[in-house]
């Protein structure tokens, strides 16, 4: 049905309310990076017009601060579209102070609390594998 994969993975030692709100972030990241993606606007039966989503499912893993930099290192390496959250970001009020924080990180060691692919199939299940669904 799907020819791509949609997969976020959160760090699995934040708080509840940080897990949610990286996920909701790292969802607007996939949407922004695949506007072909989103499907149409949902209308109920009196006709009044709803906002659209994202067409297909997205499945959210958990992971520890190591399998979230392997499934970055294998996204990068695949060629996947990536969407990372870091650490400093709780820590921000602003997209601007976000990207400034994310600048600021050591490419090769990001403290990635959150993360999202989006690709072909085989190179996001290759990305994620190892990683369990978030329960």
């Amino acid at each position: 049905m799907f020819d791509t994969k949609v997969a976020v993975i959160v760090r699995a030692d934040l708080a509840v309310w940080q897990k949610l709100n990286v996920a909701a972030f790292l969802a607007t990241g996939v949407a922004a990076a695949a506007p072909d993606a989103i499907g149409e606007p949902y209308v109920d039966r009196s006709g009044r017009v709803y906002g659209r989503m994202l067409g297909q499912p997205m499945l959210v893993f958990a992971a520890d601060r190591d399998g979230l930099q392997s499934a970055h290192r294998e996204a990068l390496a695949r060629g996947l579209s990536v969407i990372p959250y870091v650490a400093a970001m709780f820590s921000t009020g602003h997209d601007a102070a976000n990207r400034a924080v994310f600048a600021s990180e050591d490419p090769e060691d990001l403290d990635l609390v959150g993360l999202a692919l989006r690709g072909a199939k085989k190179a996001v299940d290759k990305a994620t594998k190892g990683l369990a669904l978030h329960g």
